[in-house]
């Protein structure tokens, strides 16, 4: 599973990071790239010479020394490789390979990666080199353990087995370059509690510049040397002298030079060329095995929003990383982390495990695991108070598209069900920034806090989603405080929809059905109704009735049902051609356009300028008669939020077949695409709108009609899985990973407006889809009930306070909690069981009520980590 090898390691970077804490790339071939540590993306870069080396010794004399990575997988003529911030450091295209590469120092010839998130392995062979190596490389990743998944660390465990016959003496060196601006630069060897450590710092730069920082590399290996410093000279002097002192053999000898020479100042460069070298040493008998562990951490606490500066404001505000909040210093993490080694590992391990035990294909769990990477990469933030925030995604150097953006966040289903305090945070900034005081939501939330809001028009499915995403995420954690803490706010969200000063005209008059002009994900606007963002608005007024209800909102609960009953009827009856939901619209009205003058469009032109097409004398970028992927989107987001049907159950299962009839090609080398290419040739995908040969297709369609976005792709194969079309599922997920395969693309970078792109995380969906989770900790409850209707079925859950796994055979289900601890009231079983023998929990056989395919519990119960519910059902 996860098996790379040869050509198929080649676009393989691995984030390695914490959340919100920026991370380090870890190549296909070993190499360590995408130095994204500064609080901002950083793609297609190193980090001077730093590198992990081995060594053989026997009685003394080096057997064979070589760089821990394989082949270059770059192209030959050079430019593909920069160095921090330098440019490609000197050299470029016409050069050949940068020399930071480490290609010209003996290498590996075999090398092989496995990558099943947060962990990496990298297996090397080499006929010169007496042992079968391996680099393990991990970073904490602990569901519902928010602070030790933000560290901001990475772990490198080199893995010795001596295949000789002889005893020898192994060593592995791990270099790294201080990138802080030269003649600023610091390096310092510390000892201590067992723990060996260089710091990485600067002499000059004040605490409150932006590039402030320290690193650090540490081992808990006791048997250690080191240079705090290479020797210092120009031209390739350096290395030469490191390859010379490494192939002496035995322990390196420290070289000490006075830093900080003064030679730099403001403004500050990351420049830095000092590198400094630890090295850990182990002695192995023939077909023995030792494991040495390395961890680099990083600190640079100062963020500024250099992306979008603030207007009329010479110097930016600083804000802290919220990490600054956990440790003082990159040793202090280093620390921390080998000091907690042990239960880190093991409890991101334990996580791994059950992760991929589910009963779902391969492919869908590598896409599952593989998208968890994105919250560790420079598209996710966190705000000084430990606040989540998100760009869509990362570009060269900047975030892409700022924001924490709702209708792209909409679809990012890992955040809520792993770190749930997170995405609430992300409720909290933008009912607490984003709101106006009629209830228009910005989509994009400003940084820093508290700066002016970004004054666009509303987006249906983003204003509509935080109404349905508040529901979800009550039903997480149970917590009423919280929810009735955003009520106001919540019903204001909810009645924009037909408030007077809502210029778009959603709803104007109160019927459950939007007819006005409304802003969504692909950047422009749809006129008139559709099932797509109706879909989203009936959504929000049904969690809009179940939230009223649960606070005794009587009154708002009466009132949002029935517009939305209203609207639910409408829509299935009117939207709905057989086939698939579709927009209704005269494409030839012009006068839809001109009432909606009052506001420019996101081009800044009036709506009759950027919709009329005079040529064709239609509206520009709708769908009318098309067959669009999210059609029945906010089906999906109901069936996860438990808000029941929103549309007639046959008409999505028969809209679901057409996207797949329609949508999917199996081909694209002869299909015309206008926008941005994310499938080439002999690759399979699902555009975002398509029209049969039989109904008309506008001039200009949908804006990104053509394309294809794996965040859409894992929306509709996720509800096709929960509508019981398995096989169809299945199919998409396999062909967007097929597409990730590490020769074209990077497995662990989907990327859409920009890499690691936040969208893709609806393949965590695939998770409770496929186990059929149901879930209302309010009401202290949470069920099963697989689509597949399998007996045989294993999955992993994680709900607020614990996760662990579900498992079911033909005579028993189990809930086996690994981490944490739940509090249940009652117990939902799949809807193939009609009979229970009794219910056990620590060898205690508890008393219930069976209805309804619930398991009621007499008095609540409380299930501890490491314990099992188990329901005998013969």
């Amino acid at each position: 599973m996860s098996i790379y090898e040869k050509e198929y390691t080649e676009k393989i970077s691995f984030p390695l990071g914490g959340i919100g804490a920026g991370c380090i790339g870890l190549a296909g071939n070993g190499r360590l790239i995408d130095w994204e540590i500064f609080n901002h993306p950083n793609k297609k870069t190193s980090n001077g010479f730093s590198h992990i080396m081995v060594r053989a010794e026997k009685d003394g004399q080096v057997v064979d020394t070589r760089v821990l990575q394989g082949d270059w997988p770059g192209a030959a003529i050079g430019g593909e490789t920069t160095n921090i911030f330098r440019g490609n450091g000197g050299f470029g295209y016409g050069m050949g390979p940068y020399r930071g590469t480490m290609a010209g120092l003996p290498h590996f010839e075999q090398h092989t990666f496995k990558g099943e998130y947060p962990f990496a392995q990298i297996f090397f062979k080499d006929k010169h080199f007496p042992a079968n190596t391996e680099l393990c490389a991990y970073n904490p990743f602990i569901p519902l353990n928010d602070k030790d998944s933000s560290l901001p660390i990475a772990f490198f465990d080199i893995v010795f087995t001596n295949n000789s016959e002889t005893t020898l003496d192994y060593t592995a060196f791990f270099t790294l370059n201080n990138p802080l601006p030269f003649g600023t630069t610091i390096n310092t060897f510390k000892k201590e509690n067992g723990i060996s450590a260089i710091v990485l710092e600067t002499g000059m730069i004040p605490e409150n510049n932006l590039n402030y920082g320290n690193l650090c590399i540490a081992t808990d290996a006791q048997d250690i040397s080191y240079q705090e410093y290479w020797y210092r000279a120009e031209w390739f002097d350096s290395l030469y002298t490191y390859w010379d002192d490494v192939n002496k053999g035995g322990k390196l000898k420290n070289r000490k030079y006075p830093g900080a020479t003064g030679k730099s100042k403001e403004p500050y460069i990351m420049n830095g060329k000092e590198h400094a070298t630890l090295a850990a040493h182990c002695t192995l008998s023939p077909g023995e095995t030792r494991k040495v562990s390395f961890v680099v951490s990083w600190y640079f606490p100062n963020c500024a929003n250099t992306w979008n500066p603030e207007p009329d404001k010479e110097t930016p505000t600083i804000w802290q990383n919220y990490y600054t909040k956990l440790a003082g210093s990159a040793k202090e993490f280093a620390c921390y982390a080998l000091k907690n080694k042990k239960r880190l590992y093991e409890e991101s391990l334990l996580f791994k495990e059950a992760l991929y035990s589910t009963s779902l294909p391969d492919y869908c769990l590598e896409a599952v695991s593989a998208n968890l990477s994105i919250l560790k990469t420079a598209t996710c933030k966190r705000l000084e108070n430990g606040e989540f925030y998100g760009f869509e995604g990362s570009g060269l150097r900047e975030g892409s598209c700022e924001g924490s953006c709702t209708h792209v966040w909409n679809y990012a289903y890992a955040l809520p069900f792993l770190f749930p305090g997170l995405e609430r945070s992300m409720r909290d900034l933008d009912f607490t920034y984003n709101q106006r005081d009629d209830g228009a939501m910005s989509f994009r939330l400003m940084l820093p806090l508290g700066r002016e809001r970004y004054d666009f028009r509303p987006c249906v499915d983003g204003q509509m989603g935080g109404v349905i995403k508040t529901w979800r995420d009550y039903l997480i954690c149970g917590d009423i405080e919280w929810l009735h803490k955003h009520w106001k706010a919540i019903k204001k969200s909810i009645e924009f929809a037909w408030a007077p000063t809502n210029e778009d005209g959603w709803d104007k008059n109160r019927d459950g059905v939007m007819e006005g002009r409304q802003h969504h994900t692909m950047d422009m606007e749809l006129f008139g109704p559709n099932s797509w963002l109706n879909g989203f608005y009936l959504a929000a007024l049904l969690a809009g009735v179940q939230i009223a209800e649960t606070l005794g909102y009587k009154e708002e609960a009466s009132l949002y049902r029935e517009i939305y009953e209203n609207g639910r009827l409408w829509t299935n009856k009117h939207l709905f051609n057989g086939r698939y939901f579709f927009h209704e619209i005269d494409l030839s009205d012009k006068s839809i356009l001109s009432q909606y003058d009052t506001i420019a469009s996101i081009d800044g032109f009036s709506a009759e300028d950027a919709y009329w097409n005079e040529e064709t004398n239609e509206i520009k970028y709708q769908i009318a008669e098309g067959c669009a992927t999210d059609q029945v989107i906010a089906q999906w987001h109901a069936n996860l939020c438990g808000l029941g049907n929103i549309f007639d159950k046959d008409k999505t299962k028969k809209a679901l077949e057409s996207i797949f009839k329609y949508n999917r090609v199996d081909n694209f080398r002869n299909v015309f695409n206008a926008g941005r290419i994310y499938v080439l040739d002999d690759e399979s995908g699902v555009r975002i709108c398509t029209w049969p040969d039989d109904v008309k297709k506008p001039a200009i369609p949908l804006t990104y009609a053509d394309e294809v976005f794996c965040g859409l792709e894992y929306q509709v194969a996720s509800h096709m899985i929960q509508e019981g079309m398995l096989e169809e599922g299945f199919a998409i997920v396999k062909s967007i990973r097929e597409r990730f395969d590490g020769k074209k693309r990077n497995p662990w970078n989907e990327f859409e407006c920009g890499s690691n792109y936040a969208r893709s995380m609806a393949s965590y969906a695939l998770i409770p889809s496929i186990s059929g989770f149901t879930y209302n900790m309010g009401q202290g409850y949470i069920g099963f009930n697989p689509p597949s209707k399998e007996q045989n079925f294993k999955s992993f859950f994680c709900i607020e306070g614990a996760w662990g796994i579900y498992n079911s055979t033909s005579d028993l289900l189990e809930l086996e909690i690994l981490f944490g601890e739940l509090k249940l009231k009652s117990f939902g079983v799949p809807d193939y069981i009609n009979k229970i023998a009794n219910v056990i929990h620590n060898e205690k056989i508890l008393k219930y009520r069976f209805e309804d395919n619930c398991i009621k519990f007499t008095e609540p119960i409380r299930l501890e980590q490491g314990t099992k519910l188990v329901i005998a059902l013969s």
